[in-house]
């Protein structure tokens, strides 16, 4: 392990405790994005390879990243991008991969389209705008203030300041909606979706019988794994067409301070374990 991005709710999770088959698995090891160096595969295993630079999602049910070494599945590691350094590297895994997969694997959102981010200054919201913009999807995002610039700066073509207006009085029959916030955010947000659109939350439930109602598709997503995708990501990447927004770094020693800092619903971005000095 070189470097860990985090997320601070992954201490409500029941994986991040036990196994998956419900056995407990105190004490645990936190954290489940990835970037470092190949220091020992399988026997059998040629890609990748001792000493390639690589980066993931690690399964959640599994000791995590906040550590000096990680046991990892090879197939959901990806080559670390080019470009990046492994503390940014790190902040991508499983933001960039929620965004992606609530946009286009579940959303399945095209180019003239429109989305509605909520949380666009968030970790996973900052990837979201960045991959929407580069697919020619018109963005409209929901943050706070101060993140307005950053979010627009990405790629938002409108940015609603959620501490002064409401959203549904100036949004109407987007295409879909990205909920990273849930509660009374997730409730509002299902009557400004045109018939036949999309809520996806990754924070939330979205009943078949209340999207049924609105005539649109609820879906409620975990994120998964997915090597392919990184590759993708990494190609943006390296191509500068897209960015990872890291908003602090910790050693590791620091860990909790971390967490504490990310709970706080302030950063911008992502908040990063270095772990290798």
């Amino acid at each position: 392990m070189h470097a860990a991005g985090i997320t601070p709710t992954e201490f409500t999770w029941n994986s991040t405790f036990t196994t998956a088959d419900k056995k407990d698995r105190l004490p645990a090891i936190p954290g489940f994005e990835v970037a470092g160096m190949v220091s020992k595969v399988a026997a059998d295993l040629s890609d990748p390879a001792v000493g390639d630079e690589v980066y993931g999602l690690l399964n959640f049910w599994r000791n995590g990243s906040a550590a000096e070494y990680v046991a990892v599945k090879a197939s959901d590691m990806a080559p670390k991008p080019k470009s990046l350094d492994f503390v940014k590297a790190a902040a991508i895994p499983l933001s960039g991969l929620t965004a992606w997969q609530a946009l286009f694997d579940h959303a399945k959102l095209s180019s003239g389209q429109v989305v509605l981010i909520h949380g666009a200054g968030g970790g996973v919201g900052t990837f979201a705008v960045q991959f929407a913009k580069n697919r020619g999807i018109h963005v409209v995002a929901t943050c706070s203030s101060s993140k307005a610039n950053l979010v627009h700066e990405l790629g938002a073509e409108e940015v609603v300041d959620y501490n002064k207006t409401r959203f549904e009085d100036v949004v109407k029959g987007v295409d879909a909606v990205l909920d990273t916030v849930g509660g009374d955010t997730l409730d509002r947000s299902w009557k400004v979706i045109r018939k036949g659109g999309t809520l996806v939350t990754i924070v939330g439930d979205a009943p078949e019988d209340k999207a049924a109602a609105f005539g649109i598709r609820g879906v409620s997503m975990l994120v998964e794994p997915n090597r392919a995708e990184l590759v993708e990501i990494g190609r943006l990447v390296d191509q500068k067409k897209v960015r990872p927004i890291v908003s602090g770094v910790f050693p590791l020693a620091e860990a909790r301070r971390a967490y504490e800092s990310g709970l706080s619903g302030h950063s911008k971005g992502k908040i990063v374990l270095k772990v290798k000095s």
